[in-house]
């Protein structure tokens, strides 16, 4: 009786992971996935926050793919782990604070190390020759196989047939010529494949799945490691840079403004971690002050925090300011004036 093989596919939520789990699947080969949460995921938690986003899923994509799929997921966390890949990655960074090479390398890598400790025989990508400028071309297919480990345990079944034959092909574990030779950066060719799979909905097709490849949410990153002399985090330093304004007035501190209900439901949570401001005399938005703030700093955050408010063209509001020890005091402050903040303040 021949043996059943078993494949750990790497599962992002996108529509790549998803046809390449399937088209595996359809050769009979036993496929679980795997999903690894380094915290900068754009998932369903930020879209169950904003108000604005309350027509988009509020879920975790790859929980829905592998349920659309009919397998196991293992979602493992690599938080501290992939803050060496993000602070110092081997092979830079894209446009933004992205490290897409070294990231791609650390989670082929990390399955490999479960594909040995579970026994199970291959690895699976949805990677496409061309899709991705930094981490998905031809001349760094060979990279990630190589310093991940992984070598030819490594199937692309998206664009296996542009590259050489893997073990899982050699060996006769999978049909080579019911693979795929997909290149380039359309989404036709996938979404024609998802078709004839039956699959009628899926996520982000165009991918962008990771908030460090945003512009604003690494130019966010890059001050907050700035500010602390540090390129430390935690993951409640992730989480807040997804929401609200940022501003920074002074070098030692900044202001995290929610922008709607939703996010000062959200930055609630974090009052005890932080110096917060609400006007008690207008309707306003909940403030977090990061940083250590002076008495002089804590004036000039109340008069930026009032002209967020309702009370933005009175003469005088009522500020209350929370310490992190649950105390509480009242000030008068006299909104910010000017059309705009300093655009240097602005994060």
């Amino acid at each position: 009786m021949k043996q059943q093989r078993k494949a750990i596919a790497l599962i992002s939520g996108g529509l790549d992971s998803m046809l390449a789990a399937k088209t595996v699947m359809e050769q009979g080969i036993h496929v679980e996935g795997i999903n690894f949460f380094t915290g900068f995921c754009v998932e369903g938690h930020t879209h169950a926050i904003r108000a604005r986003d309350k027509a988009k899923p509020k879920r975790n994509n790859s929980l829905w793919v592998a349920e659309q799929l009919g397998i196991k997921l293992h979602i493992v966390d690599v938080i501290e782990e992939y803050k060496k890949v993000l602070i110092n990655p081997k092979h830079g960074y894209g446009a933004n604070m992205n490290p897409c090479l070294d990231c791609k390398i650390f989670m082929v890598n990390k399955a490999k190390q479960w594909l040995v400790e579970n026994n199970f025989d291959f690895i699976i990508t949805g990677e496409v020759i061309g899709q991705r400028p930094m981490s998905q071309r031809k001349a760094t297919m060979p990279i990630v196989a190589k310093e991940s480990g992984a070598d030819d345990l490594l199937l692309r079944p998206l664009c296996a047939k542009n590259l050489p034959a893997t073990l899982p092909e050699r060996e006769g574990w999978v049909n080579r010529e019911k693979l795929h030779d997909i290149t380039g950066r359309s989404r036709k060719p996938q979404m024609a494949m998802a078709k004839e799979f039956g699959i009628a909905e899926y996520a982000q097709p165009a991918g962008g799945c990771c908030f460090l490849t945003d512009k604003n949410y690494s130019a966010k990153l890059v001050d907050l490691w700035k500010a602390r002399d540090s390129k430390d985090y935690e993951l409640d330093d992730v989480m807040l840079l997804k929401v609200g304004r940022h501003i920074r007035p002074r070098a030692h501190f900044k202001l995290i403004v929610a922008r709607e209900e939703g996010e000062g439901r959200f930055m609630q949570g974090y009052k005890k971690d932080y110096i917060s401001m609400l006007c008690t005399s207008h309707s306003g938005p909940l403030v977090l002050l990061d940083g250590s703030p002076s008495a002089e700093d804590l004036y000039l955050a109340a008069s930026i925090t009032a002209r967020y408010g309702q009370g933005r063209d009175a003469e005088q509001v009522d500020m209350a300011i929370m310490d992190k020890d649950g105390s509480e005091r009242t000030i008068q402050v006299k909104p910010l004036a000017g059309e705009k903040l300093p655009e240097e303040w602005m994060i």
